[in-house]
């Protein structure tokens, strides 16, 4: 079941990134679209579906490695077209830098609807 909504992202992130595109500015993750950079959090596949999942070392390491390089980035990701194809909950996504323990999350930031825990 994993390997199937790992190969469902990664189908989605191909769709998305084969998709005519407008003018290539910079975006909440720099150069890197939000879709694309949401095939890194693939190891957060059941972690995003479920609240009580304990996210992998592999998730955890990727939601670290984003969320640094910014907060807006991280955002745009969980949103992304391509983490809800991939079954991804928002509502869900938004608490995993939380059940990493990653004590530099930032705590309080907006993300769409939701809030940072």
């Amino acid at each position: 079941m994993r390997g199937l909504l790992v190969l469902a992202l990664v189908v989605v992130a191909a769709a998305a990134l084969t998709a005519p595109r407008g003018a290539h500015g910079a975006g909440e993750c720099g150069s890197t679209p939000a879709d694309k950079m949401a095939l890194k959090l693939a190891p957060c596949a059941s972690a995003g579906q479920d609240p009580k999942s304990a996210p992998s070392s592999g998730c955890c390491a990727a939601v670290h490695t984003i969320g640094k390089q910014s907060p807006k980035c991280l955002c745009a990701v969980m949103l992304s077209s391509t983490a809800k194809s991939a079954g991804i909950k928002p509502e869900d996504a938004i608490t995993i830098p939380k059940r990493c323990n990653l004590v530099d999350r930032p705590v309080g930031y907006k993300c769409g609807a939701y809030t940072l825990p």
